[in-house]
């Protein structure tokens, strides 16, 4: 059976030339980058490619750049490591209240550790609201962490005009953005947003998981969540894995941002029509989300039984975030929709390696699950 995979979101396949560039490290060049002997220092010269060339895609220095095992990672290194370094100046943290659960529920952790732990709200829209989002800042705000783009909308947030408010009303805090839906998706640019922190991950750019970063600006205070050897300032401890790390880096120079938005555009265009076209098929995400994830709800059908029924078909979608497993998603909850909306909501998300032909396959697949799953 053919296999249309439509979850880019929660995952990518990786891409040839990245699972190449890893493997070539663990076969060939497969020295310990702290090594100081020749095949030690091959492999730490690969390694600083690959954070040459994330560093460059940021507009940044490489110095900026510390790898880590993932998007969830650096997320917790930024609440918990900032949490620690800046208690004696505040305990306020804000995030949005439609932040990826890596961030959410390191802030529910925090909440029960004496922080004070502010959620901004959205609009309909899923989008921060400005004035509400002011009201929050005081001068014992430490924190504030909104994501770039939202992992199941694709609603996009203001980052450069909250990033510059926080630091206008409370200019001891940090801003963090998780950008790890927009990364190599829309260009970013951390330094001249006024952003301290920001996360990215490979493995929705076709690199491989288990492997992300954290962009640090000079001099932002954080404490590391590991402690161990010398590596990358002892911020984040141990040996790096160098063939992931390659592998971020050739998917991070393959990635050509420009070329990727206008097929996905075409692609999502294509999508959005023929979902309209659909009796009882409505369209959660904003007209101007990242057109990378369209989130739909199927009225009368669980978002479960929707999903499997695809499946059956070889069409792979989600019901919401990866990392949710299923359970009912707290950011359409926060945008206001109502419960039924909630429960038969799917997330289509695409790659620059789908095709019209994975499109037609899911509007097929969610006619036949109309036709079949309704209640009538």
């Amino acid at each position: 059976m053919e296999i249309h995979y439509l979850d880019n979101s929660a995952t990518t396949q990786v891409s040839e030339a990245a699972a190449q560039a890893a493997y070539r490290m663990m076969r060939e060049n497969y020295g310990n980058p702290s090594s100081l002997h020749k095949i030690g220092l091959n492999a730490e010269e690969a390694m600083e490619e690959a954070r040459g060339i994330i560093a460059d895609s940021l507009s940044t220095d490489k110095k900026n750049i510390y790898f880590t095992s993932g998007g969830t990672e650096a997320n917790n290194t930024v609440l918990f490591g900032v949490a620690q370094a800046l208690k004696r100046r505040g305990n306020r943290i804000i995030v949005s209240a439609v932040e990826h659960s890596s961030v959410y529920e390191s802030a529910k952790k925090l909440s029960e550790m004496a922080y004070d732990v502010q959620y901004a709200p959205v609009d309909t829209q899923g989008v921060v609201d400005i004035e509400r989002f002011k009201a929050l800042l005081t001068e014992k705000t430490i924190l504030v962490s909104v994501m770039t783009v939202n992992n199941e909308t694709g609603s996009v947030q203001p980052i450069e005009r909250l990033s510059k408010l926080v630091h206008k009303s409370c200019p001891e805090a940090l801003f963090h953005t998780d950008a790890v839906q927009a990364y190599c998706k829309i260009p970013l640019k951390p330094k001249k947003w006024g952003v301290d922190l920001m996360s990215i991950s490979a493995h929705k750019i076709h690199g491989a998981k288990g492997c992300g970063a954290l962009y640090i600006r000079d001099g932002a205070r954080i404490l590391p969540l590991l402690y161990g050897g010398e590596q990358q300032k002892k911020l984040r401890p141990g040996t790096e894995s160098a063939p992931l790390i390659a592998a971020f880096g050739t998917a991070a120079k393959e990635a050509d941002i420009a070329a990727n938005h206008a097929i996905i555009q075409e692609l999502n265009a294509y999508a959005l029509e023929r979902l309209r076209q659909l009796d009882g098929v409505t369209v959660n995400s904003p007209t101007d989300a990242l057109p990378y994830i369209v989130n739909i709800s199927v009225e009368g059908i669980r978002s479960e039984t929707m999903l499997h029924h695809l499946e059956k078909s070889g069409v792979y979608v989600s019901s919401s975030s990866a990392c949710s497993k299923g359970k009912r998603s707290y950011v359409l909850e926060a945008m206001g929709l109502p419960d039924d909306r909630i429960d038969s909501s799917l997330r289509i998300s695409f790659s620059k390696y789908n095709t019209k032909e994975d499109i037609d396959a899911l509007i097929n697949g969610l006619q036949s699950g109309i036709n079949n799953l309704q209640k009538r």
